[in-house]
């Protein structure tokens, strides 16, 4: 038989890894270039990328808070048209869902009545209609203001 052959390994035994590919850098000439991030500019990307879209929602949510606020003011505005329609003069009960009309007399006294402004016939008996109102299913108003004078109109009759 022959006897086995003995190869030495030219490269020094503190030069050789145990496990290469768990290496953080090329471990051969032809490797890949392997070159460390700069944490710098990861964390301007992130941070920009955050920014914008902590923005974004801050923005969609001012929005929201606008809206908010319209509705509150809207609703303040037909809480105060709705009291002043009930300190007025009437003479029935009104109705949840039908319309009427609104009015202020020549003493400064409001009156609601059935009765809309072009039915009063010659004389207009008050000094102006304000609005046509309906009454909506919470007891409030929803109120569609005038800016015709039907006094002068049936003036013009």
């Amino acid at each position: 038989m022959e006897e086995a052959k003995v190869i030495i390994n030219p490269i020094a035994p503190e030069k050789v890894a145990e496990s290469p590919g768990l290496m953080e850098y090329a471990h051969t000439a032809g490797g890949a270039v392997i070159r460390p991030e700069d944490k710098g500019k990861i964390t301007g990307r992130a941070v920009t990328a955050m920014r914008e879209q902590t923005d974004l929602q801050l923005s969609q949510l001012y929005k929201q808070m606008q809206l908010l606020a319209e509705q509150a003011t809207a609703i303040r505005n037909r809480v105060e048209i709705s009291e002043r329609i009930y300190s007025a003069q009437m003479s029935f009960e009104p109705v949840v869902g039908h319309t009427y009309y609104f009015y202020t007399r020549k003493n400064g006294t409001d009156l609601l009545s059935m009765v809309a402004p072009n039915e009063w016939g010659r004389k207009f008996p008050f000094e102006r209609c304000l609005a046509t109102v309906r009454m909506m299913a919470d007891h409030t108003w929803d109120v569609q203001y005038h800016e015709t004078n039907f006094e002068t109109m049936s003036d013009e009759r």
